[in-house]
C-alpha cells in the first residue's frame, strides 16, 4: 500500500517507481529540473542561480558524455512549500527529469525531501542553507553552504581579535536560527559573552528600532545574519543612521549581508566591516578570474555572487557525475553514490561533497570590505581550511 508523504498525496506509488527507474524518455538527453524563486521578493535568488548555470554551460557546452543537457525551469514564486512539492511531482512524473536542482530557500527544499525519497530522485541544493536539509532525504546533496559553517569561524575570529561582548541579530527563519546557535556556541565556548539576541522578520523590516536596542545594550560588536539583498542594505543603513560605529560597536557578519550583488548599491558604507563567507568576487585564483570574466558575458550588470557560484558548481557536479556514469544518470542510487566524495576545483576554491553527510566541505574566508579599482569588494585576508558544518 502506498504511503502518503507529509500530507501531500502522491498520485500513485507505481508512477513514482516507474519514473525513478526509467531512463530519460528521449534517450539522448539528461533532464535537469530546476526549482527556483524566479519571481517575487526573492527573485534575485533564481536569477543569480540561473546566471551561474548559464555561465557553466557557456564554458563547457550543453552536452556531456554523449548526452544533451535539457533544463526545465519551474518558479515557486518565493517561499512556497506547497508549490515546490507540486512542481517536483510534475517534473518527476510528467517531465521525467533525471535530477532536481535549485532551491534558494529552505522551506522549498524541505518540502521536496520526502518526494525525492519516494521517487529515489537526486536533488542538488544550490543555495538553501539550513543544516538539517541533507538529513531529510538520502537523495539530497548540497553544493552551497550552511549558515553554521560560515558563522562559527566568525565567532572564532572575533574572540581571537579581542571582542568579548556581542549582541546577535538574525533573520527569524531556519538559517537565521542556525546562525544564532552556531555563533553563541562557538563564542561562549571560547569565553565570550552574548549580551542579547534579536530575531527579525524577513519582510517589511525597519531595522532602526532593532539597532537602537543593540546600541543601548553597549556591546563591543553586533553580529548580524539576514538573507542577502534588500535586508542587508537595510541593516547597513540602520547601523549607520544610529551612529553605532561612532559608539564603538563593531559590525561583524556572515557574507550574506555583503553579498557581492548588492555591494555597488551599498557604496562606501561597508568599508572596514569584517565578514566570513565561502566566496567573494575578489577571490584570487585562475578559476575565479575566468568565472568572473565569463559571468559578465551572461550578465553585464551584476557581479557574480555566492548563489551564482553555487549553481555553477552544481552544474559542474552534474557533468562530473554524468562522465563517471558514462551518461546514464537514470538510477538515483548510482547518481548519489557518484556525488558522495566528489571533489571539484571551484571558483571559490577546493570543495568536496562529504561522503557521509552529503554536505559541502569548503574553505571559509575572513574578509574586509575594501576599495579595489574604485569599488568596494570583500577582500579575503585569512582562511579557515576545509570547513564542515560544525554540527555534523
Amino acid at each position: 500500500m502506498c504511503r502518503n508523504t507529509v500530507g501531500f498525496l502522491l498520485v500513485l506509488c507505481g508512477v513514482f517507481a516507474m519514473a525513478a527507474g526509467q531512463a530519460s524518455a528521449a534517450g539522448n538527453t539528461i533532464k535537469v529540473g530546476i526549482i527556483a524563486e524566479m519571481t517575487g521578493t526573492f527573485a534575485d535568488h533564481g536569477k543569480e542561480m540561473m546566471n551561474g548555470i548559464k555561465t557553466y554551460m557557456m564554458q563547457h557546452g550543453d552536452s556531456v558524455a554523449g548526452k544533451k543537457i535539457e533544463l526545465i525551469v519551474k518558479d515557486t514564486g518565493g517561499p512556497n512549500p506547497d508549490v515546490a512539492k507540486r512542481l517536483a511531482q510534475e517534473l518527476i512524473v510528467k517531465d521525467k527529469v533525471d535530477i532536481l536542482a535549485g532551491f534558494g530557500l529552505t522551506p522549498n527544499a524541505l518540502a521536496v525531501a520526502p518526494i525525492a525519497t519516494e521517487a529515489k530522485k537526486p536533488v542538488i541544493i544550490l543555495n538553501a542553507a539550513t543544516s538539517i536539509i541533507t538529513t531529510k532525504s538520502p537523495y539530497i546533496a548540497r553544493v552551497s553552504f550552511t549558515l553554521a559553517q560560515v558563522t562559527a569561524p566568525m565567532a572564532e575570529w572575533a574572540y581571537k581579535h579581542g571582542i568579548r561582548k556581542v549582541y546577535t541579530v538574525v533573520g527569524d527563519y531556519g538559517p537565521g536560527h542556525d546562525s544564532e546557535a552556531a555563533f553563541k556556541k562557538a563564542f561562549t565556548k571560547l569565553g565570550g559573552q552574548v549580551v542579547g539576541d534579536l530575531r527579525v522578520p524577513m519582510k517589511n523590516v525597519e531595522f532602526g528600532p532593532y539597532m537602537q536596542r543593540v546600541k543601548d545594550a553597549k556591546p563591543e560588536a553586533v553580529f548580524v545574519f539576514v538573507t542577502s539583498g534588500e535586508l542587508g542594505i537595510g541593516i547597513m543603513k540602520a547601523y549607520n543612521e544610529r551612529g553605532m560605529k561612532q559608539a564603538g560597536i563593531k559590525l561583524i557578519t556572515t557574507g550574506d549581508v555583503f553579498d557581492d550583488a548588492v555591494m555597488d548599491a551599498l557604496g562606501d558604507t561597508p568599508l572596514g566591516v569584517i565578514s566570513t563567507h565561502h566566496y567573494s568576487a575578489d577571490h584570487k585564483s585562475p578559476e575565479n578570474a575566468k568565472f568572473v570574466a565569463d559571468y559578465k558575458k551572461v550578465d553585464s550588470k551584476l557581479r557574480p555572487n555566492f548563489k551564482a557560484v553555487h549553481a555553477y558548481d552544481g552544474m559542474a557536479a552534474i557533468y562530473a557525475v554524468a562522465k563517471q556514469l558514462k551518461g546514464d544518470v537514470s538510477n538515483g542510487d548510482k547518481v548519489m553514490q557518484a556525488l558522495k566524495g566528489l571533489k571539484l576545483n571551484s571558483p571559490r576554491g577546493p570543495i568536496q561533497i562529504d561522503p557521509e553527510t552529503r554536505d559541502i566541505v569548503q574553505n571559509v574566508y575572513v574578509r574586509e570590505a575594501k576599495k579595489v579599482g574604485g569599488k568596494v569588494y570583500n577582500v579575503e585576508f585569512d582562511t579557515f581550511n576545509a570547513v564542515k558544518d560544525p554540527g555534523k
